[in-house]
């Protein structure tokens, strides 16, 4: 039995903003299909499929969402703030012309949360310091072997999956962890997160710098990787990825026409707390990224 509803935003509203939740162009928890966002998520409540389209296929007006599973009502109830409904940009003044100027073109951004702390996490872990290549490997390797199908019809017509439970990943051995391409530093750092799963949901709602003291408090999980939790789970305006291979060298680009370090990226953002975060996403939006000129890094090539 599937869930649907109706909502219309109050703002000019893109579900683009919902590929911040996919996880490379094969995520098994996440597929665009004929304009649908079809999503596999592990809710409170139980695993659901939700999928969610624009009604007359463009930017504003309804938006349609359906959800099955035992977790489909709170999808449901969780649309708007997926979708930005919650975000608040009251005190953000943007100082210089090219900010103003993105504003113009593009809108204020709505920056969406959904509530679920470890789902963040997962991919998140798996992507310190490795490729993406090497990142989306693991995370489809975990999902595909540990996961779930998600409810309702996406199970068998798109093949979508849904996260491990946190106690599935404590019970991952080390060997099956290394045969997914996740080396210890990494699989240990999920499995203490996994251990304190219920205490991280927990921290939704509470301030952006608690959160991150939380989460960082934890074996292997640094700021880049809280940074990138707080965006996705909790829709913090703050969040900056700071040791990103890419986001310094790319707002540097935007703004000076030459990359920058972290350094640099933290100067240039200081002035705009509590909304760094929306700022760097602003330039993303107005500039995109600085062009590659050089070949990809290469996967490492020492694990099984």
């Amino acid at each position: 039995m599937s869930l649907t509803r109706t909502w219309v935003p109050p703002y000019d509203l893109g579900l683009g903003a919902l590929l911040v939740h996919r996880r490379g162009p094969a995520d098994p928890t996440y597929r665009l299909l004929d304009g649908v966002h079809w999503r596999g998520i592990r809710t409170p409540d139980g695993p659901a499929t939700i999928a969610v389209r624009a009604l007359g296929g463009g930017r504003g007006g309804e938006v349609e969402a359906t959800a099955w599973g035992s977790g489909a009502a709170w999808a449901l109830d969780s649309l708007p703030a997926m979708l930005g409904a919650t975000d608040d940009a009251e005190g953000f003044a943007p100082g210089d012309g090219l900010l103003r100027e993105a504003i113009r073109q593009f809108g204020m951004p709505r920056l969406g949360r959904t509530g679920l702390v470890f789902e963040a996490l997962v991919p998140a872990v798996l992507e310190q310091k490795v490729t993406g290549q090497e990142a989306y490997l693991g995370f489809r390797r975990l999902v595909r072997q540990y996961g779930e199908p998600a409810p309702g019809p996406a199970a068998t017509e798109i093949r979508l999956r849904v996260q491990p439970t946190p106690e599935t990943v404590r019970q991952v051995p080390s060997w099956a962890w290394l045969k997914m391409h996740v080396d210890p530093a990494r699989s240990r750092a999920l499995v203490s997160a996994a251990r304190v799963a219920e205490s991280l949901e927990r921290t939704v709602g509470l301030p952006g710098d608690e959160v991150e003291r939380r989460l960082t408090s934890l074996p292997g999980v640094g700021e880049w990787t809280a940074a990138e939790v707080r965006q996705r789970a909790h829709g913090d305006p703050d969040a900056v990825s700071f040791g990103d291979y890419h986001v310094a060298k790319d707002i540097g680009w935007a703004v000076a026409g030459e990359p920058w370090d972290d350094s640099q990226l933290r100067t240039y953002l200081a002035p705009y707390r509590p909304h760094r975060g929306r700022v760097v996403t602003l330039l993303y939006r107005a500039r995109g990224a600085r062009p590659r000129r050089g070949p990809r890094m290469a996967p490492r090539t020492h694990l099984p």
